[in-house]
């Protein structure tokens, strides 16, 4: 007999944001250009624009860029009437550890959930020696057990302890504590302690950011869960002060439009939302490029596709199925594993700026460290003197001596000097070493090929391949003959397909709810007030996100497993 696990996927979904005779705008921050595309209804026009990254606030980078759009185009800032942002803020937080200082509430003799954390069983070859485990969000010292207890049925077996509840959360302040968050055992089943805890902590202290695992992931697993939400709240403080900076740099040049946060998934959220939950937009960027590439794909009469997208600093491939883009309910960043519905992308460290040398070991390397966008590829003349896969291009001809409609000039001198560093060292001409370097970084690249394919079981050589990125159609042929991929289908604007997927995104969400129970144990009319709850939570949702009644559609689904079995 199998086991049924009643917990996702109620996913709301709406027409596109911005309905309307009105220019919609869509906005990709990568980690050299931020991409901006605007799309008018009323003629089907689109203009597009790359500008510069500004790594140390991204909205800098994006007013620039609003502003020169609006120059340029001569389109009214008031015809503008949505807004869709892909934002890497979040992700950056975590990957360069400057999060908040959180204070971790959990059941007592629970303390140590973090450090625990999954099992893993390294490789058999020295895998050991290659385990990383990262250091805990939140540190022991800012952890306290409360003394509570709820069954997985949901039912109370010790009472909230309110007194040591008040003492834990006041040492937590008084340590310094820039977020809370509350995640007790089995609170997918009962969230009232937690609630009630949220309220303590609100009493005490007003203005502390609370995060509660029973509404970011109600989900068991305690490790998944209070990790997740323990990210939230890390990311949580910055990804506030960075939303209000957006919003005010909007406010000083007079421009008003609705503002959507993508989502993980390829969906839509508010500004409001992106505050309160901003672990959910963790792959907000390559979520726009898979969207835009399975729209693409479709358009070619090719439903089943590969994404290849291929950047300044890394290269993202994702799997298209019947159209559609394939959700996963775990994602990793860094060393973290994240379950929130996310497209299921793979990234390499391989990108058009991702930097050749020659180690100690007189082998070719290619990446993960990337010129980023300052000072950049040496051709971009910005005093980068290093050889990148850009560079490597140039030299062979393949990149012509100006982009960005004449007004980015190349610098091929510049290119020639930094690939002969590689050709000295290896011993080889100019164009040789330029070829070894691209033959490398599209090696790199093939082995995320393999890890949406091969790997799932499927062959490559069923699907087509969209090239896109800036760097994307570049490589587009290569890659297609290496894993066997026919057709590749390059969009007709590839450095910006990230922004245009933005634009056919839909407002949408996951409401989930853990019911274990083997088949012949589940009584359908539990079931049934489950899935009547998540639905009205739903639609409650959308409704606050300003979306008709009409333009409502809620999708119910059941993951399912054997009895015993780990996984669903």
């Amino acid at each position: 007999m199998g086991s049924f696990e009643l917990r996702r996927n109620i996913v709301p979904k709406c027409g596109n944001v911005g309905g309307g005779m009105s220019s919609r705008l869509g906005i990709d921050v990568g980690g050299t250009f931020t991409d901006l595309l605007l799309f008018d209804e009323r003629s089907g026009a689109m203009r597009l624009l790359k500008t510069p990254s500004t790594p140390s606030d991204q909205s800098v980078g994006i007013l620039n860029g609003i502003q020169q759009l609006i120059e340029e185009t001569g389109v009214p800032a008031s015809e503008i009437s949505a807004l869709l942002h892909g934002t890497t803020v979040s992700t950056n937080i975590v990957l360069e550890e400057k999060g908040a200082k959180v204070g971790l509430l959990v059941t007592e003799n629970f303390e140590q959930v973090l450090h625990l954390a999954r099992s893993q069983t390294p490789g058999p070859l020295a895998g050991w020696i290659i385990m990383q485990k990262p250091d805990p969000l939140a540190d022991l010292e800012l952890t306290r057990g409360i003394r509570e207890r709820v069954s997985a049925r949901g039912d109370v077996i010790t009472p909230l302890d309110e007194a040591s509840a008040r003492k834990a959360v006041r040492e937590l302040i008084e340590l310094g504590a820039e977020a809370i968050t509350i995640s007790l055992l089995h609170s997918y089943a009962n969230p009232q302690h937690e609630q009630r805890l949220k309220a303590i902590v609100e009493e005490i202290e007003p203005d502390m950011t609370v995060s509660l695992s029973s509404e970011i992931l109600p989900e068991f697993r305690e490790y998944e869960r209070t990790l997740v939400t323990v990210m939230n709240a890390y990311v949580r403080p910055s990804m506030r002060r960075y939303l209000n900076g957006f919003a005010d740099k909007l406010n000083s040049i007079q421009f008003q439009p609705s503002v959507n946060i993508v989502r993980s998934d390829g969906g839509l959220m508010s500004v409001e939302r992106a505050s309160q939950s901003p672990v959910h937009t963790m792959l907000s960027g390559p979520a726009g490029g898979v969207s835009g590439a399975a729209f693409m794909a479709s358009l070619a009469g090719y439903p089943q596709a590969l994404g290849f997208d291929m950047g300044g600093t890394s290269t993202d491939v994702s799997l298209i199925q019947d159209g559609i883009p394939t959700i996963s309910r775990q994602t990793t960043i860094g060393y973290y594993p994240i379950k929130v519905p996310s497209v299921d992308v793979h990234s390499v460290g391989a990108g058009g700026g991702s930097i050749a040398h020659v180690p100690m070991t007189g082998a070719l390397r290619v990446g993960p460290e990337s010129a980023g966008a300052v000072p950049g590829p040496a051709c971009y003349g910005k005093g980068g003197d290093r050889p990148t896969v850009t560079d490597a291009n140039v030299v062979l001809g393949r990149l012509p001596p100006r982009l960005l409609g004449g007004k980015m000039m190349l610098d091929t001198k510049a290119s020639e000097e930094a690939v002969g560093k590689i050709a000295r060292a290896l011993s080889l001409d100019l164009h040789q070493a330029a070829q070894g370097i691209l033959d490398i970084v599209n090696e790199n690249m093939l082995g995320a090929f393999r890890l949406v394919t091969v790997q799932k079981g499927l062959d490559p050589r069923d699907f087509a391949l969209v090239a896109f990125g800036g760097a994307g159609p570049l490589h587009g042929n290569a890659m297609a003959t290496l894993a066997g991929c026919y057709p590749t289908i390059v969009p007709p604007t590839p450095g910006v397909l990230s922004a245009l997927g933005f634009l056919y995104s839909d407002v949408k969400n996951e409401f989930a709810q853990t019911f274990v129970r083997t088949i012949d144990e589940a009584d359908p009319s539990q079931i049934a007030d489950i899935l009547t709850k998540l639905g009205r939570d739903a639609r409650a949702w959308l409704r606050e996100e300003g979306v008709d009644e009409s333009r409502q559609r809620i999708n119910y689904e059941a993951d399912v497993r054997y009895f015993r079995q780990g996984y669903e």
